[in-house]
């Protein structure tokens, strides 16, 4: 696949840095930090513009893209060990839309019309319209932390594979009690579907002194009619950095309900009470839950 413009190079500059157990501010006015063996940055810019979407939308092979999309902001973590890079961009996020091409959700009559963009024109809502993703993030295996820290990567060619296990992400270790080191959020995507609700695609991140965290989340509210919550969770736990791969940990969690389903348990059913997905979530059923580890092969 075609490299989206944004997905980040970390490493590219031939600047030194130091590791070690304090945290260091990345150089060059870049936003992150290196810490216990990671390169954790951000990359936040303004929307696409015109001539861009146009490019997307040819490489997409689409003609519609929510409303503002940050094509050049991302997420990306490297572990300068082994090269191996974990990131998140709204192309591949995309990607995964196009390639799922779940059917369009139903939208009452009367909303349909706030989907024109002329007001004559026939609102015929023939693909997914909520931008719906299955996008857990991208990985790749990347030997260009020797550019940053003057030393080669040990395991610096391989394969990265997430494998079903039965751990799980100690979201103990994730004590507000722990200081952080360095906290972002990244905006991806976003569209207010015409007025009807909102779909929206973010991924945070913190790093702590024990381990790393970040929450990927696809939200969608459909005003009356469905709401969606996909959560990829990942966590790094530094306790184990006497081995050659990285301890990482990948938990997917999707939930979906209908407003009426949820208004016949005995929840409200009108739109504003569902604002804040952090509040509503326990209340969506899981429709599909995993935990996957990382592991490189050579």
């Amino acid at each position: 696949m075609e490299k989206a413009k944004g997905e980040g190079q970390p490493g590219e500059e031939a600047t030194e840095l130091k590791d070690g157990a304090v945290p260091q501010p990345l150089p060059d006015g870049r936003t992150g930090v290196l810490f216990n063996g990671w390169i954790v940055e951000t990359h936040k810019k303004s929307i696409l513009s015109s001539l861009s979407l146009e490019q997307w939308e040819e490489k997409l092979g689409t003609r519609h893209m929510p409303e503002m999309v940050f094509g050049e902001s991302s997420l990306i973590l490297h572990h300068v060990g082994t090269g191996i890079k974990i990131y998140f961009n709204a192309f591949d996020a995309l990607t995964g839309w196009k390639q799922e091409r779940l059917p369009p959700v139903e939208v009452p009559a009367a909303a349909k019309w706030k989907f024109r963009s002329k007001p004559q024109q026939q609102v015929i809502l023939d693909y997914d319209y909520t931008f719906t993703t299955p996008y857990c993030g991208s990985e790749a295996v990347e030997p260009r932390a020797e550019m940053v820290m003057g030393t080669k990567p040990e395991g610096s060619t391989g394969v990265l594979h997430w494998v079903d296990c039965d751990d799980h992400i100690d979201f103990a270790a994730l004590s507000p009690k722990e200081s952080i080191h360095f906290f972002d959020e990244v905006l991806l995507y976003e569209d207010e579907l015409a007025d009807n609700g909102v779909s929206l695609l973010t991924v945070k991140v913190r790093v702590m002194p024990s381990c790393w965290f970040l929450l990927l989340r696809f939200w969608l509210r459909v005003d009356g009619v469905l709401m969606r919550l996909r959560d990829t969770r990942m966590y790094c736990s530094f306790t184990n950095n006497h081995e050659k791969v990285p301890y990482v940990l990948r938990e997917c969690c999707w939930r979906e309900c209908t407003f009426k389903a949820l208004s016949a348990s005995g929840f409200p059913s009108d739109s504003a009470s569902y604002s804040d997905p952090n509040l509503i979530s326990q209340r969506l059923p899981v429709v599909v839950q995993k935990t996957q580890k990382l592991t490189l092969s050579s």
